[in-house]
């Protein structure tokens, strides 16, 4: 075969990179599925240690609940990051900040940027912020820009760097030991900020993730007119503008009046004020109920009108389903793990932590986890929900490994993110935005993965080496 008919790799990388995505949308189940899977999967593991069917059943039904306040504390990131998100003032903002790339390029590299940095604050926000900004680039038909590699673009914050910052659940749940399944703050302790997101080591990982993937994405997309798919491939670009109705009756009065806006934002500030001034900046936004609640109150004040901030609350709360079916399940399978023993007195996390060890050292731990989390998180995408069934175990790994334990997070956090860049799972909420499917963008996301493999297993090896264990520290 000639080399001129042989496809350039690029091609091959984007043709292989559109079967595996449509294998997954053909044959992967809903993410609840996988939760259920993996909960009767822990059940059986239990009776076949010796653990008895009643214990097996009490366990599954005291976690089942043991997870309520976390729950909604996750489901509240994604409504108060939508909600800020589609807040009029927000809306304005990016139809400003879409005028300032020259090129279609450069516009997907603006997008990349834009999704990653703010996903550090909030992955809900991020995915709706990047995808408005994408519509609003696309209606600029000058730029020549490829719409689904700016789609793609889009999602690079929560498929490389949203676990590494604030809305981390991981990170966030070890800084709150009222949030932690049972058995899990005896193996681990509160860790804070500190000693995950805001370790140097987490922030120079993050930041050449943010570089890295910067650069693939500006030497990905697509140029000339040949190449390049402008967004009329999906009709109609623009979106219909955000209208709030004049009330009808008295009683509605107040829900267009921002009396009550003024009302509960000034008492929300008094709180924040409270909080921020008693207590490190680091320690109070690792707080959820305060992180969530900086989050609402400044959707609230963005839309001013309570009726504008009732109806975004309800756009919102169908993105909370996974959540709150999926989570539920895993602190049933948290109980199961780190409370049901089996026939000789030990239980499952005892015997996963034993079998880490075994398996890694105090080097390689982090590749082995890293590893382990990634290919896990292909078929549990859980948001970094799933960190409540790995926690148990392998934190109790780390601790009989002497592995420094925030670094044990943010191997996690790490690794968590890698299989979002080809599962079509979290792809959702952003597709429904831009209007397109997942096989349109993930031949751009995959190779960000396989550049992202070898830089993210290569950095937590060698970063985690600069780090000594650090004994858990008990509330």
């Amino acid at each position: 075969m000639s080399h001129a008919a042989a496809a350039p790799p690029a091609d091959r990388l984007t043709r292989l990179a559109l079967s595996c995505a449509e294998f997954a949308q053909r044959w992967f189940p809903d993410a609840w599925v996988f939760a259920v899977l993996g909960l009767v999967l822990v059940a059986v593991a239990a009776l076949l240690a010796g653990a008895s069917p009643q214990a097996t059943a009490q366990g599954f039904g005291k976690g089942f609940w043991s997870l309520v306040p976390f729950t909604m504390q996750m489901a509240f990131v994604v409504i108060a990051g939508f909600v800020v998100a589609t807040a009029p003032p927000v809306a304005r903002v990016i139809e400003r900040i879409a005028g300032w790339p020259r090129s279609g390029r450069g516009a997907v590299v603006f997008v990349a940027l834009a999704s990653m940095l703010t996903s550090l604050l909030s992955w809900g926000f991020s995915l709706v912020f990047a995808g408005l900004l994408v519509r609003a680039l696309g209606r600029r038909r000058e730029l020549d820009m490829d719409y689904r590699a700016a789609g793609a673009a889009a999602y690079l914050g929560l498929g490389a760097v949203w676990a590494m910052g604030l809305s981390s659940s991981a990170a966030q749940l070890q800084a709150n030991p009222a949030s932690m399944p049972p058995g899990l703050l005896e193996i681990t302790g509160v860790l804070p900020f500190t000693q995950t997101i805001f370790l140097w080591q987490s922030l120079l990982l993050t930041a050449a993730l943010i570089t890295v993937s910067a650069l693939v994405a500006w030497h990905t997309a697509p140029r000339g007119a040949q190449a390049v798919r402008a967004a009329d491939c999906i009709g109609d670009i623009d979106l219909p503008a955000a209208s709030v109705p004049r009330p009808t009756r008295p009683g509605e009065w107040l829900e267009y009046s921002p009396l009550l806006t003024i009302a509960v934002s000034l008492l929300a500030l008094g709180w924040l004020v409270t909080e921020f001034a008693a207590k490190p900046w680091t320690s109070a936004i690792a707080d959820l109920n305060t992180y969530n609640l900086l989050g609402l109150s400044l959707g609230l004040l963005l839309h001013w009108r309570p009726r504008s901030f009732l109806d975004a609350v309800t756009r919102a709360v169908p993105g909370t389903a996974g959540v709150l079916l999926q989570f539920p399940l895993y602190g049933g399978i948290a109980m199961i793990l780190t409370q049901v023993a089996g026939s000789d007195g030990a239980t499952l996390s005892h015997r996963l932590s034993q079998l880490f060890v075994q398996v890694a050292s105090q080097e390689s731990f982090a590749l082995v986890m890293g590893v382990y989390s990634a290919v896990l998180g292909f078929f549990v995408p859980s948001g970094g929900g799933k960190w409540i069934i790995e926690a148990p175990y392998v934190m109790q790994a780390a601790n009989e490994l002497r592995v420094h334990l925030g670094w044990a997070v943010q191997v996690y956090n790490a690794a968590e993110a890698l299989p979002n860049l080809v599962n079509p799972f979290w792809m959702l909420p952003l597709l429904g935005v831009i209007g397109l499917k997942a096989r349109d963008i993930v031949g751009f996301t995959f190779i960000q993965l396989l550049v992202h493999i070898p830089l993210v297993l290569g950095l937590l090896w060698l970063l985690g080496l600069t780090l000594e264990y650090r004994p858990p520290v008990l509330p």
